[in-house]
């Protein structure tokens, strides 16, 4: 291998160019937007100082029922009409990501598109539309915005830097691997 060393640079140099192009070049950007939400669960009376345990663990159960009512036809398909946008049910669903912050009652709503704008539009519509489906479905809870999407300014993916490592780092693999064989 030492003998072949400069055969095993330059292909980790072609490796790792060819992943940079392909994730510069031919990889479409995505971005991601969230929006927070918290979950109020309404037998925590509002002029009471005192919260109990049992209290907090209602809402913590309650917001895992909260992202299933989130992810379900009627809700994507009323964000669709609302939002005017040009996906189905499945495609909107891929999309979007949900879950509990840290194990709290706040919940964040992730969505990622091509387009920044279109992220951010679709992650505070599922806000705004995501109390009134509540409220319809279950009774004595509500759901109340704790942060509303912004326009992402970073692409999320691809990692240019990511790709490039692993292309580098396959490019040396690779060529250890024919280097052995020839051998």
């Amino acid at each position: 291998l030492w003998h072949r060393a400069w055969a095993i640079v330059l292909a980790m140099v072609v490796f790792g160019a060819g992943a940079f192009a392909y994730a510069r070049f031919l990889i479409t950007p995505l971005y991601k937007s969230s929006a927070m939400m918290y979950v109020n669960n309404s037998s925590i009376s509002v002029g009471s100082t005192q919260v109990d345990l049992s209290d907090l663990s209602a809402a913590q159960s309650l917001v895992e029922t909260y992202l299933v009512i989130l992810k379900t036809r009627g809700t994507l398909e009323q964000v669709i009409q609302q939002e005017n946008l040009p996906y189905d049910y499945e495609t909107l669903s891929n999309m979007i990501e949900a879950g509990a912050v840290n194990e709290t009652e706040v919940f964040s709503i992730e969505v990622t598109s091509a387009d920044p704008e279109e992220a951010e539009r679709i992650a505070n519509c599922v806000a705004e539309v995501l109390p009134d489906r509540i409220a319809e479905i279950v009774e004595g809870s509500s759901v109340k915005i704790v942060d509303y999407a912004i326009v992402p300014s970073e692409k999320s993916s691809p990692s240019i830097s990511r790709y490039t490592l692993l292309g580098i780092l396959l490019g040396a693999v690779a060529s250890c691997g024919v280097i052995v064989l020839l051998y």
